[in-house]
């Protein structure tokens, strides 16, 4: 399987326009580190790799949908930077938080009082960079969520599904166990996900229905999370995702100074050693988005995208079927270094 599972093309232009051509060595040589990578861990990889400098293009597993879980919250970032230039938004407009935006999650939105007042610019900074679940439920209520999905087709292309707030995530999920889960406010929602990920968070969602859980539809966790991923939600191809980055460097997706703020909150700037940038070297520039949900894991990013991309590296890499932080975490450091000890050798040293 895993013989089928890559391929290595030549594109000169668009990757609808690619041509099949020669195996470039440095792809050959991610290959056999991306396939022991994959031999090695629980559950599926999947990878995209393109070099901007020559079109050169790796892809493993790249044009079936992968769940991508905060890494869609990029998606609705270019959507509200689009906004802002067509005129229908503006960065310093004050947008107030609702009950309804409330989700658990990374970031501290959740907690404050109804009313509280954020710029959108400050939200898109919560949201990329905190990683804010309520942040961005508050700017998908903003762009509304025909606009975002409207827009998503275009960014990602075939494969994608159909993106959905925070909030209707949970919902979604719950719901598995009982539809009733559909109507709890958002206050239970935070309350239940305070449980541990197991047993103890299906008795937290019991309790907050007040029935026994023994009258559930399904039992456990991971039950209702597989269901709810069989709907293909918030999904997109890597090679769909990846070059939605490669047209965000080349400056074909928003102008320069929404362009530079962007990279800012993409952690142009920082050094997280996390995942993908802990197994590349510090000297190069690495900007973006991870995505974390039970046995779903992303990291999107691509490197060195200054000066328009032209020397820059894409990368778009999901798992499946594993723990979602420690193993994750580690297959992602491999493909780091795996791609450190490939392509970015061969930019340094062609030929």
């Amino acid at each position: 399987m895993l013989a089928t599972a890559w391929t290595a093309i030549f594109a000169t232009t668009s990757p609808e326009r690619a041509q099949a051509a020669p195996t470039p060595a440095w792809a050959e040589a991610l290959r056999e580190r991306i396939e022991r990578i994959e031999r090695e861990t629980p559950g599926d990889l999947g990878v995209y790799v393109k070099r901007l400098d020559n079109g050169e293009t790796f892809q493993h597993r790249a044009t079936q949908p992968w769940y991508l879980a905060s890494s869609a919250k990029l998606v609705v970032a270019i959507t509200v930077l689009q906004d802002v230039e067509q005129g229908r938004l503006r960065l310093d407009q004050p947008l107030t938080l609702q009950e309804s935006d409330k989700i658990d999650g990374s970031g501290n939105v959740v907690w404050q009082a109804n009313g509280t007042r954020h710029s959108l610019d400050d939200l898109l900074k919560r949201m990329l960079m905190e990683s804010d679940n309520t942040a961005a439920n508050m700017l998908i209520r903003t762009v509304g969520a025909d606009r975002l999905n409207q827009n998503a087709q275009k960014l990602l292309g075939p494969g994608t599904g159909r993106l959905i707030d925070f909030t209707e995530v949970r919902r979604a999920v719950y719901s598995e166990f009982s539809p009733r889960a559909r109507d709890l406010p958002n206050t239970e929602l935070v309350r239940v996900a305070g449980a541990p990920m197991g047993p103890k968070r299906v008795q937290a969602l019991a309790r907050a229905l007040d029935v026994d859980a023994g009258t559930f539809q399904v039992r456990t966790m991971d039950e209702a999370y597989d269901r709810y991923y069989r709907q293909q939600f918030n999904t997109a191809t890597l090679s769909g995702y990846g070059g939605m980055l490669e047209r965000l460097v080349r400056g074909e997706l928003v102008k320069p100074p929404q362009l530079q703020a962007l990279y800012k909150d993409l952690k142009f700037d920082t050094y997280d050693a996390y995942r993908l940038e802990a197994g590349l070297p510090r000297t190069v520039r690495f900007i973006h988005k991870t995505g974390t949900q039970l046995h779903r894991a992303c990291h999107m990013g691509v490197i060195d995208p200054q000066d328009g991309g032209r020397n820059a590296i894409v990368v778009a890499t999901c798992a499946q079927g594993l723990d979602e932080q420690k193993e994750a975490g580690k297959a992602f450091e491999a493909i780091g270094r795996a791609i450190t000890q490939t392509v970015l050798a061969d930019r340094k040293n062609p030929g």
